[in-house]
């Protein structure tokens, strides 16, 4: 099932949102409909601020709303021995920080794939969902070739979460292929780019001093770099444009024509959509999503555009690998 999913905290981005206001975010966008949170162990006090929704929504609102809520975690351990207690205490640490007894998903990140004790610590992940602590294993940012090798070890992981979207199409090529013939699915992240794919930089132009809005975050300066790498900013402006025919014809937005068009792909499941809580909203935008029907016409015209930029698995390498280069 197709679903939108979002970032309740990215590194470094909370400075000074107050926590009530965080949580009654969380409340409006559960409430809308949108109702699964992607957090991690080391994104500032997202998983605590999880724990305190939580628990509002069990005391405010019906049981049905509930059962739809999900929580997301990411578990990025240190490259230290993966022992069985070293792991079960930090799962119980997110456990005891999200106030639940069963992690809905835990998705697992490893630096370094030269060191091997990512698969003692997806054993040891396997035998504590085996006994009730985590309901589903996932994995973020691992490469085609080491999720065979988790998979071929008889790790029972459903998704892995990917950097994906109109500029990167990495995942389409070596991953998706691996991902069809197992049924893992893909959550994608900066499907919209930090916020570049969006109505605010069409028409701008970088070069000139305070002729496009700031790059004043991690993820639009990282993004500005795919970009590049992609194929620059001049054809990032007819992309642009091209969504923004389509999205007018549809009487949408562009963050919604490129979150649509990535969630049509292959084996991809669900895509996140990053929110500031209390600072910006995408409620409309993100509900838009799942009415929206791109039709041939839009398809074509979007590829046209795309097919001009770079390969990026050739630029970049595999999925992940942008992190791991030396």
């Amino acid at each position: 099932m197709q679903s939108a999913e979002w970032d309740v905290a990215n590194e470094g981005g909370w400075g000074g949102i107050d926590r009530n206001d965080a949580v009654e975010a969380m409340l409006k966008y559960a409430d809308a409909g949108l109702s699964t949170f992607d957090m991690a162990d080391h994104y500032g006090p997202a998983e605590d601020l999880y724990g305190i929704f939580i628990n509002r929504v069990r005391r405010e609102r019906p049981p049905e709303l509930l059962e739809t809520v999900r929580g997301l975690t990411k578990w990025v351990p240190p490259p230290v021995k993966m022992t069985r207690s070293f792991v079960v205490q930090n799962i119980d640490v997110s456990r005891k920080r999200m106030d639940v007894a069963s992690l809905d998903m835990l998705q697992f990140h490893w630096w370094d794939y030269s060191n091997s004790g990512y698969l003692d610590a997806l054993k040891h992940l396997t035998d504590l969902k085996e006994e009730g602590k985590i309901k589903t294993i996932a994995l973020t940012n691992f490469d085609t070739e080491r999720l065979r090798i988790i998979l071929e070890n008889g790790i029972p992981v459903v998704s892995n979460q990917v950097q994906h979207s109109l500029v990167d199409m990495r995942p389409q090529q070596k991953m998706a292929e691996l991902c069809q013939l197992t049924g893992v699915k893909l959550i994608t992240y900066g499907t919209v780019m930090g916020g570049l794919l969006s109505e605010k930089f069409l028409d701008t132009n970088l070069s000139i001093p305070f002729a496009a809005p700031p790059l004043n975050t991690p993820s639009l300066q990282k993004y500005k770099r795919m970009v590049d790498a992609w194929g620059g900013w001049s054809l990032f402006q007819e992309l642009l444009r091209t969504l923004k025919t389509v999205a007018s014809k549809h009487e949408v937005s562009i963050p919604t024509v490129a979150v649509k068009y990535i969630l049509d792909q292959p084996t991809v499941a669900g895509s996140m959509v990053g929110v500031r809580l209390g600072l910006s909203e995408h409620i409309k935008d993100v509900n838009a999503v799942f009415s929206l029907v791109l039709d041939e016409e839009d398809i074509s015209s979007i590829l046209q555009v795309t097919n001009k930029g770079k390969d990026l698995q050739k630029v970049i390498g595999d999925c992940g690998d942008e992190y791991r280069r030396a």
